[in-house]
């Protein structure tokens, strides 16, 4: 077993606790995080600010009369589902940086990340579509785009720490499929098809938490931490609810883990190679997460007892799929 683990794996439907977890494994000192959970301090990446440009990206272009390039509307689900992969390249792209220390430093972010965004869909078998808009065009809506664009590049940048050492680098992502879908999940929606988009880099180090709510309280609680006035937020940004019944529905996490060779594991292949991703599943049927939106300072003893019991069981098993 690792003196803690490297790369934790923080997935859940929307809405679930991912983001509320996250804030609070972060809210700890290092030597919390190693004692309690096995964890070094936590470097974090999410992949829902790119969904966010990508949203922006198509409001500009129907806002001209153009197709929009990711979504037919605020409403819908994705185009071309590949996007879905497509940002599990950009979850690649991220990790690296990190490990290698880069800080990209472009002129422009929104035109850097247009360029981002097409080669991540190129390298998953998609199509790029900012590149084929006209230039004009593609300046036009990079504009209006840019703050929001300079802001996930600040962020994405503040994660760059200058070493590595007593850390561990959590990667967010949720994914899904249509309410009533069988298992398999057809490629490329479900965790089976993203996880095996993630770089073997990522998977030989990997462990995942899971936070376990069902389809219908993950809806609930989707509704309830929207706020339309903050859409790019993490902890208060709203899924669309066509969007949760057809693309987080259902998740195969249950299925991938029965499916699986190693117990207490998710066995993904990539490369023809065979990666066994310790699990620890975190209860939050009965939330215990929903507080951590608010400031601090209101955090009560109480639930913080609770979410702390909750996390310390999954982790606890989580390492059990490391020594098994």
């Amino acid at each position: 077993m690792p003196k803690h683990i490297d790369v934790l794996l923080l997935l859940a439907l929307p809405a679930s606790g991912k983001s509320e977890a996250r804030r609070y494994l972060a809210s700890l000192t290092p030597e919390q995080c190693h004692e309690q959970f096995g964890i070094g301090h936590t470097v974090q990446l999410d992949d829902f600010p790119y969904v966010h440009i990508m949203r922006r990206v198509s409001d500009e272009l129907t806002a001209r009369g153009h197709e929009g390039a990711f979504f037919i509307s605020p409403a819908l689900p994705f185009r071309n589902p590949v996007d879905w992969l497509a940002l599990i390249e950009l979850m690649n792209e991220d990790y690296d940086d990190v490990v290698a220390g880069r800080r990209p430093a472009p002129e422009s972010a929104a035109l850097w990340l247009f360029d981002r965004i097409d080669r991540a869909r190129q390298r998953c078998g998609g199509e790029p579509v900012l590149g084929k808009l006209p230039e004009a065009l593609r300046k036009e809506i990079a504009a209006p785009i840019e703050a929001e664009a300079r802001t996930l590049l600040k962020d994405k940048v503040a994660q760059v720490p200058s070493t590595l050492e007593g850390k561990t680098i959590v990667i967010e992502f949720a994914r899904g499929g249509a309410d009533g879908s069988p298992m398999p999940l057809p490629r490329p929606f479900g965790y089976k098809h993203s996880l095996a988009q993630l770089s073997p880099a990522i998977l030989a180090k990997a462990s995942i938490l899971y936070i376990w709510v069902t389809p219908e309280e993950s809806r609930r609680k989707n509704t309830a931490r929207t706020d339309p006035d903050d859409p790019g937020s993490i902890l208060h940004h709203g899924v669309p609810m066509a969007v949760m019944y057809g693309d987080y529905g259902c998740d195969d996490m249950a299925w991938l883990l029965e499916q699986s060779d190693k117990p207490d594991t998710v066995r993904v292949e990539r490369d023809g190679k065979a990666f066994h991703l310790p699990l620890g599943r975190f209860d939050n049927r009965v939330d215990k997460t929903s507080f951590i939106r608010e400031d601090q300072d209101k955090w009560s003893a109480k639930d913080v007892q609770a979410l702390q019991k909750g996390l310390k069981e999954a982790f606890d098993h989580l390492m059990h799929g490391h020594k098994g």
